[in-house]
C-alpha cells in the first residue's frame, strides 16, 4: 500500500512541476500560508498553535494564515491543498500524515512544512529525512515507542499478552506498530497487532473484542484513536483492561499511562523550520526533519484510572499525574 502512493505521489510530483529553489526572503507581515489539520483532537491542537504563535511572534499577520480542518477526511484534505495552492499561499503548514501526503500531491512549487507526521520518508513525501530533496520537511512527532513499551512493563510486570491497536489506514500508525512489536519481543512480550478500519463506529466493537484476551493494549499516536480515546477507555478501563498510549491528551483522556514529546514544541519547531525557509536562510529541499529526543519527552500517568485499576506508580519513575 505505501509503495503504490508513494508512485502517486511521484507521479504527483511530476504534474504539478520542480520544486521552487528559491531562497529569497518575504516581508513576513505580507505572506500567506495556509494550515491543513487532519482531524480535531488535542495533540494536533497545539501542533497547530505552537506553529501559529512562533510565527505570530515573529511578525506574521494572523489573518493571513488560513486555517482549515479536515475533520478527518482524506477527501478533504485534498479539496483544502488544492484552494491553498490555488490561493497562490507562500507555504502550506500541513499536520498529519494525511493533510501533508495531499499537499504534496498538489504542488511541489510551495514550500510545504509538516508537523505531528512520524517518519517522512514512510509518508512518501522526501528522499530522506536528513536531506528531503523535495518541497516537503518537518517536525515529526515519532514517540519513543520502545520507552513506552518498557513503560508498560514496569506498570503491568505480571503481563504476557499484548494488543498493538491502530487504524490500518493510517501509515504512522503501521510504523509504530513495528517497532512495538520488535520492543515487545525484547522485553519477552507476546505481542499481536490489534487494527479497526477508519471508521470510529467501529471503535467499541474492536476494543470489546481484546476483553478475556490481552493482559494490556498499545495505542500508539494515532489520529482515529487519538480522536476517540474516550471510547476506547470506557471498555478497557470497566474491565481492568490496561491501555498504554501514545501521547499526553490520550492518557488524559482515559489511558493509564506515556511518555510523552510535547506537540505545542512540535509546532514551534515547525514553525522554526518555517520561518527559516520564509526568510531565505535556508531551503526547503535541504532543511532535515527534526525529531524529539527520548530524555526530552515526560511521563504522564491518569491517576484515576491507576486507582480504577488498582495500579501502583513507583515513585522513581517521577510521572507527572493528570486526569486525577
Amino acid at each position: 500500500m505505501m509503495k503504490k502512493l508513494s508512485v502517486l505521489l511521484a507521479m504527483g510530483m511530476l504534474l504539478s512541476g520542480c520544486a521552487s529553489d528559491s531562497s529569497e526572503p518575504k516581508d513576513l507581515s505580507e505572506v500567506k500560508i495556509g494550515a491543513i489539520q487532519f482531524a480535531q483532537h488535542p495533540a494536533l491542537d497545539k501542533a497547530y498553535e505552537g506553529f501559529k504563535d512562533t510565527l505570530i511572534e515573529a511578525g506574521v499577520n494572523e489573518e493571513n494564515i488560513d486555517f482549515q480542518n479536515a475533520s478527518g477526511d482524506p477527501s478533504n484534505c485534498q479539496t483544502i491543498a488544492e484552494k491553498f495552492v490555488n490561493d497562490g499561499d507562500d507555504l502550506i503548514y500541513a499536520i498529519a500524515t494525511d493533510a501533508l501526503q495531499a499537499a504534496a500531491n498538489k504542488t511541489t512549487d510551495i514550500p510545504i512544512v509538516g508537523a505531528a507526521v512520524t517518519d517522512f520518508e514512510t509518508a512518501g513525501v522526501v528522499k530522506s529525512n536528513e536531506k528531503p530533496e523535495t518541497n516537503v520537511t518537518g517536525a515529526s512527532d515519532l514517540n519513543p515507542v520502545k520507552e513506552q513499551m518498557e513503560l508498560l512493563k514496569t506498570l503491568v510486570p505480571d503481563a504476557k499478552k499484548i494488543a498493538v491497536f491502530y487504524c490500518s489506514d493510517e501509515a504512522n500508525s503501521i510504523y509504530q506498530g513495528e517497532i512495538a512489536l520488535e520492543a515487545a519481543k525484547d522485553l519477552g512480550l507476546e505481542a499481536k497487532v490489534v487494527t479497526v478500519s477508519n471508521d470510529s463506529s467501529a471503535i467499541q466493537q474492536v476494543a470489546q473484542s481484546m476483553i478475556g484476551q490481552y493482559d494490556a493494549v498499545y495505542i500508539p499516536t494515532d489520529n482515529l484513536l487519538a480522536s476517540n480515546m474516550a471510547t476506547v477507555a470506557q471498555v478497557t478501563n470497566e474491565n481492568q483492561l490496561p491501555v498504554i498510549v501514545g501521547e499526553e491528551s490520550m492518557c488524559e483522556n482515559g489511558g493509564l499511562a506515556t511518555l510523552s514529546l510535547d506537540y505545542y514544541t512540535v509546532g514551534q519547531n515547525a514553525g522554526k523550520q518555517a520561518l527559516a525557509i520564509l526568510n531565505g536562510e535556508s531551503k526547503v529541499q535541504e532543511t532535515p526533519v527534526t525529531f524529539v529526543d527520548a530524555k526530552d519527552c515526560q511521563y504522564f500517568v491518569n491517576q484515576k484510572v491507576a486507582t480504577q485499576l488498582g495500579i501502583e506508580v513507583p515513585a522513581d519513575l517521577q510521572a507527572t499525574m493528570i486526569g486525577g
